[in-house]
């Protein structure tokens, strides 16, 4: 399936489901409080299939899968026939209104949880949390090679998925963080990264590696792709050779080859250079050469490039609970996920993230959707939980059109003892149609420039 044809159908599939869910709520809230639900509609526009039930409704799908609604009786909206006039959504009490509003983004949140649920059952792969590579505020922090994440910020670290989410709003903040960590010969320590040392100036996207760590998974094995014409290597190495030792010093992977040719070349002289070739060990003598270049200046050389990955190693870690205790664990997601959430909202308001890459429209969804769905079933469940998630507290913001706005009049109801007049409700509207098109050209403005400019 190409990228294109799966972005569209994992965003029909997944906005579908939790529109569904959304409007199931409502809908499900208004038969119980007595209210005739007349139409049950998943999208806008067109019809594309309908069919009546038993109670009356219209259940339909509409071209357009952008969203959702359940039109209830009302008589602010068209003549209702007195016999059924007991059952119109006006004549309930406030409290049943409220009720019955409030029921759709609390259906999202309920969804999220059951994901979440779903997804910790199934058991989300990842890679270890072992570190591989230091450098930078890392290494000054004393992280080192083989070190296992256990935590960031006391916040459990199963996968190095989950470092890297735990720790990225402490970069966006510039933040310093504890990491609770083991080491190699199973000592547990606790680390303080530096993460006020990042610099204001770097782009959000590019502070987890501005940090230093890479994941062992994300080394280059030793192994020789390259030999380049005229170097040191040249004649000596052979392609697929694999290093495993450097002046007896043992090489584990690419990364390492580099600081052992700058120190042997500063003490001088050949370097033995110990390979696996076809089954044979071979130690082969190589002298490394000063070399520069533009940007990097004088460094030592031997001449070779690593072998490019074509895909990435198998996974060798979950983050899996049982169905009791995966109870608890979806709770605690949610509430961390909704003060994330929160928080970049937090950070957008202030200035210290931009609205270019915090706010997403339906291409950048759709992407996201296919991309997590290629990763397996529990990554799809984990972009349905925080896409439902986002969902309800959305339509919760008091925003007019938005079941926020609802709520916001039949609380204002409450305080006056009596509804808003029409007059202020549509002025309302236009409000909030306003500020829902500004958010959207917004949306979309950022999903062009991310998808096919940047």
């Amino acid at each position: 399936m190409s990228t294109l044809v799966g972005s569209l159908w994992w965003f029909v599939i997944s906005l579908g489901l939790l529109v569904t869910f959304h409007e199931f709520g409502h809908y499900w809230v208004a038969r119980r409080n007595g209210v005739k639900v007349l139409r049950f509609s998943v999208g806008f526009g067109k019809a594309l299939w309908s069919r009546r039930g038993r109670d009356g409704t219209e259940y339909v799908i509409a071209a357009i899968p952008l969203g959702g609604y359940v039109k209830m009786l009302d008589e602010r909206e068209a003549d209702v026939d007195p016999a059924e006039a007991d059952q119109a959504f006006n004549r309930k009490s406030v409290w049943r209104r409220i009720a019955i509003v409030i029921a759709g983004p609390a259906a999202n949140l309920l969804l999220c949880v059951l994901l979440l649920w779903a997804m910790f059952v199934v058991g989300r792969p990842g890679y270890a949390p072992v570190v591989g590579h230091v450098d930078g505020i890392a290494a000054a922090a004393g992280l080192q090679r083989d070190d296992t994440v256990l935590a960031v910020g006391g916040r459990t670290t199963q996968t190095w998925d989950g470092v890297q989410m735990a720790l990225l709003p402490f970069a966006l903040d510039r933040q310093d963080v504890d990491l609770r960590v083991r080491d190699a010969n199973g000592h547990e320590r606790v680390r303080d990264l530096k993460l006020s040392a990042l610099p204001d100036g770097l782009d959000e996207r590019s502070v987890l590696s501005g940090i230093g760590l890479t994941a062992q998974q994300a080394l280059l094995p030793p192994v020789v792709g390259t030999v380049r014409p005229d170097t040191p290597a040249w004649g000596v190495l052979a392609e697929n050779d694999r290093i495993t030792a450097i002046d007896g010093e043992p090489v584990r992977a690419f990364d390492d080859i580099g600081p052992m040719i700058q120190r042997l070349g500063r003490q001088g002289g050949e370097a033995m250079v110990e390979v696996e070739r076809e089954g044979e060990r071979l130690a082969l003598p190589v002298t490394p050469r000063l070399s520069s270049a533009a940007g990097r200046g004088d460094f030592w050389m031997l001449g070779i490039e690593p072998v490019r990955r074509s895909e990435l190693p198998p996974k060798d870690a979950a983050e899996q609970y049982g169905p009791l205790e995966a109870v608890p664990a979806a709770l605690r997601e949610m509430r961390y996920q909704t003060v994330q959430l929160f928080e970049m909202v937090g950070r957008v308001f202030s200035g210290r993230v931009s609205v270019q890459n915090s706010v997403a429209g339906p291409i950048t969804i759709a992407r996201a959707a296919n991309t997590y769905a290629q990763q397996g079933l529990a990554w799809y469940l984990t972009i349905l939980a925080l896409l439902s998630l986002s969902l309800g507290i959305l339509n919760l913001l008091p925003i007019p059109l938005l079941d926020g706005g609802h709520l916001l009049y039949y609380l204002i109801e409450l305080v006056k003892g009596s509804p808003l007049s029409e007059r202020a409700m549509a002025a309302g509207q236009y409000v909030g149609l306003a500020l829902l098109a500004g958010l959207m050209g917004l949306a979309f403005y950022n999903d062009i420039l991310n998808n096919f400019v940047r």
